[in-house]
């Protein structure tokens, strides 16, 4: 008779140390970020709002590139949704060159971002559409279209097709049967590769350097340049909003996730 020990144990020490040493460097930019003066420092000599205050100023930049990368990751994450669903369930019930097909669909994900980067940036000068915004939505569609179809691919993998057949056999047509009984038990999945796709393409650096225009640079690339030429407290107090808000959508696909159980379970 063996008796598990459900408490403390050393791999879960190590595992909350493994945590804690991630964790930590980022919620020390928290209080940072509400420090006064001209120099990042913990803790802060004095406490204040400044940083905020000059992060909200106009004349400085950062909510132009933020307003950027808004427009251009919202863009690049409803195009991976729509492009990325019909082809997630084309790949799931179709079994011709299904090996190839999908491995093509998810190369961008195992070919180096510097890589995908260049090659964009010539094709996209003979397309004559580098340095556009619409040229920026397209490339990080292109990065973030493979998380849509992982995603979205394991929640067909559970769905049951038996319904599928059964509307088929009631004489429904295959664009119908996709959008009236497919897309209604993927609205979890297609939530959650939403958020995590636009997180994605807001916080892409690389082809955005190479893609975007240097007059209007999404708030990665800002940030960058920032660090490169100079290090400004600013960074502190946004890299704590943006901290804020990866958490929140990370904990609204947390309570999204359980959710999507509770009918196949049925």
């Amino acid at each position: 008779m063996s008796i598990r020990n459900p408490g403390f144990t050393i791999s879960s020490a190590v595992a909350w140390v493994i945590y804690a040493f991630l964790v930590l460097p980022t919620l020390i930019v928290i209080p940072m970020s509400f420090g006064q003066g001209s120099e990042l420092m913990f803790p802060p000599r004095q406490w204040g709002l400044s940083l905020y205050r000059e992060m909200l100023d106009p004349t400085k930049g950062w909510l132009a590139a933020s307003w950027n990368s808004l427009q251009i990751a919202l863009g690049a994450t409803t195009l991976a949704i729509l492009l990325g669903v019909p082809a997630s369930y084309a790949l799931a019930r179709r079994k011709s060159f299904i090996g190839l097909t999908r491995f093509l669909a998810l190369s961008p994900i195992f070919i180096p971002t510097i890589v995908i980067a260049l090659g964009l940036y010539l094709y996209f000068l003979w397309l004559g559409i580098n340095g556009t915004k619409f040229g920026l939505i397209l490339a990080h569609a292109v990065l973030v279209g493979p998380f849509v179809l992982l995603t979205v691919g394991a929640a067909l993998n559970q769905m049951d097709q038996n319904v599928e057949v059964a509307s088929s056999v009631l004489g429904a047509g295959t664009l119908r049967i996709f959008l009236q009984v497919v897309l209604p038990g993927l609205r979890t999945a297609i939530v959650s590769s939403a958020f995590f796709a636009f997180l994605l393409s807001f916080d892409e650096v690389v082809v955005a350097w190479f893609i975007g225009k240097g007059s209007n640079p999404t708030l990665p690339v800002k940030m960058y340049s920032s660090i490169q030429w100079e290090i400004s407290p600013v960074l502190a107090a946004i890299s704590s909003i943006l901290v804020v808000l990866t958490t929140a959508i990370c904990i609204a696909v947390a309570f999204i996730q359980p959710n999507a159980a509770e009918p196949n379970n049925e």
